[in-house]
């Protein structure tokens, strides 16, 4: 059976590598998925304490980072 390689490819849509920020909020968002912050205020609480700031150093309100993720997928 041979599968295609597009299916198994979790990058397809990306058009550039993620920046060091982009990065930065990734892991962070992971690392908050993986401790049971599904909720959006966990979420951004646990990225908060774990000192992952927004592009202003800012510390993330549930607004601030529904904006984020909004502006990321757009990019």
């Amino acid at each position: 059976m041979k599968i295609d390689p597009l299916v198994l490819n979790p990058h397809q849509a990306r058009t550039r590598e993620p920046s060091a920020y982009e990065n930065q909020l990734g892991d962070a968002m992971e690392k908050a998925f993986a401790a049971g912050a599904w909720e959006l205020d966990a979420l951004v609480a646990h990225i908060n304490s774990a000192g992952v700031r927004d592009m202003q150093q800012r510390a993330w309100s549930a607004e601030s980072f529904s904006a984020e993720l909004k502006r990321l997928s757009a990019a």
